[in-house]
């Protein structure tokens, strides 16, 4: 299994079991899109090591701070290149073997655009890797969760659909959902999203579907 250094984020499985079938090694190219204080990118970095790159990309012009602070922090400042960009705007330097986001694509006015635009950055063959919840399949005892802000909070289930629109080689897709109950991770999360704690209720954090597709090299 692929390590990362990303003890207190619960949805962490699901990601490196994605980046172990991918086959990512040292060397390669990564876009973190919606990258936020860049522990992701910090991760990716430590795989690639010296010889890849990792352009962490946010919106928030303080994110690119918190990155490149996180990065030099474990000396990998060579390798992350913190940018300040809208998803919907996304341009590179160069072209990436990988492009990676999470909890993105429901906040965005269109994710098809978006998708469009990290496969634009891809490599011929190169790697997309996504992952979007179904939040409303979540549940705090018996009751439904619901992110009544986001514009798309049940995108994870359109994922599938949207690769094959584009033309995609649709490599793996798969969905996994932290569960727990009383104190640790899954009600640490749940809390720090909501601000309210659910006791001893059991919790099923929303589903986060994963999925894998490749840009033909044609």
């Amino acid at each position: 299994m692929v390590s990362l250094n990303l003890r207190n984020d619960v949805y962490r499985r699901p990601l490196a079991t994605a980046l172990e079938r991918l086959g990512i090694d040292r060397g390669w190219k990564c876009v973190d899109v919606g990258a936020g204080g860049g522990d992701v990118s910090v991760a990716l970095a430590s795989i690639v090591g010296y010889e890849g790159r990792v352009y962490a990309v946010d919106s928030d012009p303080l994110a690119r701070n918190v990155t490149a602070e996180n990065a030099a922090s474990l000396e990998l400042s060579a390798q992350v290149i913190a940018l300040t960009q809208s998803a919907e705007e996304l341009t590179l330097p160069e072209k990436v073997d990988l492009a990676y986001c999470r909890f993105v694509l429901l906040h965005v006015y269109d994710p098809k655009l978006v998708i469009e635009k990290m496969v634009s950055v891809l490599k011929p063959d190169g790697a997309l890797l996504i992952q979007e919840p179904i939040t409303t399949a979540g549940r705090i005892g018996h009751l439904p969760l619901s992110m009544p802000d986001a514009n798309h909070q049940d995108i994870g289930i359109d994922l599938p659909g949207l690769i094959v629109e584009l033309n995609l080689d649709l490599v793996d897709v798969f969905a996994e959902a932290p569960m727990g109950i009383g104190k640790g991770p899954v009600a640490d999360y749940l809390e720090s999203l909501t601000g309210v704690s659910p006791g001893n209720e059991p919790v099923l954090l929303p589903p986060l579907v994963t999925v894998v597709a490749k840009r033909p090299v044609t």
